[in-house]
């Protein structure tokens, strides 16, 4: 919608093509419904949650950045407001329910309000949008695409088509890969896609027993092959089948990409990350001396949460109904040595249908980053999470597809 709406804004004669009977499904549900827009984090830091494929987002986002968007919203009636994180949100109503469920009358959908808006807007710019149009296959002669072949024999004719199609993750939405298929159909190389953002399976009972379980201000580290690769701070949530949470979501790049080379990962959990290793031995030392005649398993609700306790009790292998007062030094060392670094073995991902975005796509050295124009197609251009560009959680990748799109949509035009 950014792109057709931008392109007709500039004159140019644009049909948008839906898959759906509606456009807009996938941004509907985007943040739980309440549609994580944008990051005000500055431009440098910006580019660091999207890892090395980064850089090549730069001249997308000094043409068309947090500010303009913000402002582009507010032109069409959204009023946004900035969270926690530096995350902007749209300001209208409360957050929306789970995918696809009625809403009760009265409630408000900050998400839909920005789907809703959108839509008016490129019907205001005169952009044709049709339904249940998907695209099978682009139109290329002589090196340069002259339309497109949709679905019940339609053929459009088009000096110039833009691709913007998503990825695979909540297929119910429509994003089901075409755009790697059509793609990878005229040339293009499509760098392996695989879940990102997505929840990940653990071994053994530990996270099943902890379910429902959620750790705000914990320090999660990933461990590959016994070498440390990234660390995150934040908040996570325990699963019936493992991990998931923000912190799980933004570390679930680099333990996908090792899980898919056959290599080991250990997520450690320090659940202390505001003492060392010395002020918490301090800290439990005088704690037990002030409560030395409760039993172990009591004195420890003062420092875990209550699903946590009988998990710390048997991984540590202390008797729960010790004395405080009782509990050794070696005892005291193997439960600091747990807090700070409780560890779950990884031993896979969700599937594409509980992922938040797609990783892999187009690969970005056969675009060009000033226009997202096709280096190898005359008149093909990309737009949105169909590059091989993905972010962490917090409106990184929102704003990447809003920005490809306005490039995109104004670089056709012309």
């Amino acid at each position: 919608m950014m792109a057709a709406g931008q392109a007709a804004e500039l004159g140019a004669e644009t049909l948008l093509l839906e898959k759906m009977d509606r456009p807009g499904r996938k941004l509907r549900i985007t943040g739980k419904g309440r549609c994580n827009l944008t990051n005000v984090v500055p431009l440098s830091e910006f580019i660091t949650h999207f890892g090395p494929n980064g850089r090549f987002l730069r001249q997308a986002f000094s043409r068309f950045f947090v500010s303009d968007l913000v402002a582009f919203f507010e032109e069409l009636g959204v009023r946004t407001v900035t969270e926690r994180g530096g995350r902007v949100f749209p300001a209208s109503g409360q957050a929306c329910p789970e995918p696809f469920v009625p809403l009760r009358a009265g409630r408000s959908r900050r998400a839909q309000d920005v789907v809703d808006a959108l839509v008016r807007w490129v019907g205001e710019r005169g952009v044709t949008l049709r339904t249940q149009s998907p695209v099978e296959r682009l139109l290329v002669e002589g090196g340069r695409v002259v339309g497109v072949h949709a679905s019940r024999g339609r053929v459009y004719r088009a000096d110039a088509v833009i691709v913007a199609t998503g990825g695979v993750s909540y297929p119910a939405t429509g994003s089901t890969g075409d755009g790697y298929r059509l793609a990878e159909s005229v040339g293009h190389t499509i760098v392996p896609i695989r879940p990102a953002l997505v929840p990940l399976e653990t071994a053994g009972g530990v996270a099943p027993r902890l379910q429902g379980l959620s750790l705000r201000n914990v320090t999660v580290r990933v461990w590959v092959n016994g070498k440390k690769q990234a660390k995150v701070f934040g908040e996570m949530l325990f699963t019936h089948f493992g991990l998931s949470g923000p912190i799980i979501l933004s570390l679930s790049r680099q333990v996908v990409d090792a899980l898919r080379l056959g290599q080991r990962v250990i997520l450690s959990i320090d659940l202390k990350p505001a003492l060392d290793e010395h002020k918490l031995d301090a800290r439990l030392l005088r704690d037990l001396d002030a409560h030395g005649k409760q039993q172990f398993r009591t004195w420890l609700k003062g420092l875990l949460p209550r699903k946590l306790i009988p998990v710390c009790i048997d991984l540590t292998g202390i008797v729960p109904e010790k004395a405080g007062h009782q509990i050794t030094a070696q005892e005291r060392k193997r439960l600091r040595m747990w807090l700070k670094d409780f560890r779950l073995e990884v031993t896979g991902y969700r599937p594409f249908t509980e992922a938040i975005i797609t990783a892999g796509g187009v690969d970005t050295r056969e675009v060009d980053p000033r226009t997202m124009a096709s280096r190898l197609v005359e008149g093909l251009y990309f737009a949105g999470e169909v590059l091989d560009v993905d972010a962490d959680t917090g409106g990184y990748n929102l704003q990447a597809a809003f920005s490809t799109g306005w490039v995109a949509g104004r670089s056709t035009a012309r």
